[in-house]
């Protein structure tokens, strides 16, 4: 049976991102490597029992994105009233929160606060504030003492209300039997002739129901309807990131130059230089060095490994503890042991390199017949000589040392020696 004192968060992903001048809806759109759809799916499945998604019509992108929550279609955008209406369904007793696909950045404290602030009893509605530096355009919250009296949008507002510094941020929570009723008595007596939700507003406090209003951090609320807004989303995440991961015991040396995406995890007494960037999926343990100008994306670093300069790590490197990997170095579904060491202008994909390990400078494993991948084996306290290529699929075996220069494409028993080049000739030059 249902628990219908369950808490439900709805959030609304039917915008089609017209001013984006894009084919992806808005909400599909990504902020730190991740659609801003699923920031507010991740830091709302923190806090509510359950999620329900509304989208609009022939929108298969942003239902997979919204799997395993339910997902309701809008298929007529006439108001965020309306659209709340389409997921009714999901709704308990229990309290109901709406946010917006396009406000991506809300945190999982900042809802946290708007279920605590409606569980405290003495208000019946609670909405998202916020006190911007520049209020510009943005509704204005006209208070009566704690509560909030009524939301003026700019172009109606007085002298007077927009001297008002706290804004209408979207967002708001009720519970789901007040909710439905005030959203059965939404009009659409407006210029667009749609359906808004700020509506409940004037509908409580006309059943003498006190509205309360969040100050919440401006740069959660930011709303993202074109290409500019999404980059000053993007510089928000990014400050808050930074700030979270030094707070953490992370060295950032030029943070302002360095990138996270939204689900990069880093261990305390980490170094990283400049111009590092994080793509999604980078595992980095503690007390690991990443120099300059390196990308990571998909990757686990191990403690005491050094990374880069310009190093990349893609999906499936693996780097041990005490590795290298240094400039110039690319590793793509690559293991390489605790103490192995690739340093310089290589190419590691499809490959196992063991503990100890170096790989001389200019080594690249040839993994791929332009069919199918195959796989590079590397033992422990092997010596590649430099510019060597490794035809896969080979092996080479433990304290195994391969002479520069060589086509290695049969497989290298433990402590042999492998050379595969040309003998060199020598001629006296003409003229």
């Amino acid at each position: 049976m249902q628990n219908t004192a369950q808490s439900t968060a709805i959030i609304i992903a039917a915008g089609l991102g017209t001013r984006m001048k894009s084919a992806l809806p808005k909400a599909a759109h990504q902020i730190a490597g991740q659609p801003m759809l699923t920031h507010l799916i991740r830091a709302a499945g923190q806090v509510f029992d359950r999620i329900a998604v509304v989208v609009g019509p022939d929108m298969p992108l942003l239902e997979q994105l919204a799997t395993p929550h339910a997902v309701a279609v809008q298929r007529e955008r006439l108001g965020t009233a309306h659209a709340t209406r389409q997921a009714e369904a999901c709704f308990g007793e229990g309290p109901v929160a709406v946010f917006y696909a396009d406000n991506p950045l809300v945190s999982e404290a900042t809802m946290r606060a708007l279920l605590e602030r409606l569980n405290a009893g003495d208000a019946g509605l609670v909405l998202l504030g916020m006190t911007p530096p520049d209020p510009a355009r943005y509704g204005r919250l006209v208070m009566d003492g704690p509560y909030l009296a009524r939301i003026v949008e700019y172009i109606d507002a007085t002298d007077q209300e927009r001297a008002i510094s706290f804004c209408n941020a979207g967002g708001m929570a009720a519970r789901g039997a007040d909710m439905r009723d005030w959203l059965a008595r939404v009009g659409n007596n407006n210029a667009k002739g749609e359906y808004y939700l700020t509506d409940i507003v004037a509908l409580a406090r006309q059943d003498g129901v006190n509205v309360a209003a969040l100050d919440a951090p401006y740069d959660e609320c930011l709303g993202v309807n074109s290409r500019a807004e999404l980059a000053q989303a993007e510089a928000a995440f990014q400050a808050r990131a930074r700030a979270r991961f030094m707070a953490g015991g992370v060295t950032l040396q030029a943070p302002e130059t360095v990138f996270f995406a939204a689900d990069t995890e880093i261990g305390a007494d980490t170094t990283i230089g400049p111009h590092v960037v994080f793509g999604p999926g980078a595992k980095i343990a503690a007390n690991v060095e990443i120099k300059a100008f390196s990308h990571l994306e998909g990757c686990t670093v191990h403690s005491g490994a050094i990374i880069g300069p310009y190093a990349r790590l893609r999906p499936g490197a693996d780097v041990g503890e005490d590795a290298h990997v240094g400039n110039f170095v690319e590793l793509k579904a690559a293991k390489l042991g605790k103490g192995a060491k690739a340093n310089h202008l290589t190419y590691l994909g499809d490959a196992e390199i063991g503990p100890a390990s170096n790989i001389g400078a200019g080594t690249i494993t040839c993994n791929y017949d332009g069919k199918a991948k195959h796989k590079t084996k590397i033992g422990a306290k092997a010596f590649i000589g430099s510019n060597t290529a490794l035809v896969a699929p080979v092996s080479v075996g433990d304290g195994a040392l391969v002479g520069a220069g060589s086509v290695i494409t049969k497989n290298v028993p433990e402590n042999a020696l492998a050379v595969g080049r040309a003998r060199q000739t020598t001629m006296p030059r003409k003229g």
